[in-house]
């Protein structure tokens, strides 16, 4: 398995993808297709939390109010399934690797695992 979840609306995103070879990869646009709770439990096993997926970033926080701070591993859980925008972004998804976000950290471990040197 290789997937990638991101937001086609999102340039960082895009930027991102386009550093990459992605032929043999499954593409999903995440407003079109909403990720599914079996992937969502499939990324939580290779990242280890829901936090760690969580985008603090989402509009959707401050539209709803939400003490980001007061929440727990179901809360980040049930809002990433609800709503697209709390899913931190692009996720890259192996069997056994996942890349969460678009920190310097995690591109550079992209690069890494697929070979691009700058």
């Amino acid at each position: 398995m290789k997937k990638v979840f991101y937001l086609n609306t999102c340039d960082t995103c895009r930027k991102i993808l386009a550093q990459f070879d992605l032929t043999d990869w499954e593409l999903r646009e995440i407003k079109k297709q909403p990720i599914t709770k079996e992937e969502l439990e499939e990324m939580h096993q290779l990242a280890k939390s829901y936090d760690a997926l969580f985008s603090r970033k989402s509009t959707q926080i401050k539209l709803r109010g939400l003490d980001v701070k007061s929440l727990g591993e179901k809360d980040f859980k049930e809002l990433i399934l609800d709503h697209y925008t709390f899913l931190k972004r692009p996720v890259f998804m192996t069997d056994k690797e996942i890349f969460v976000g678009n920190d310097k950290t995690n591109v550079e471990a992209l690069k890494k695992f697929f070979g691009v040197n700058e």
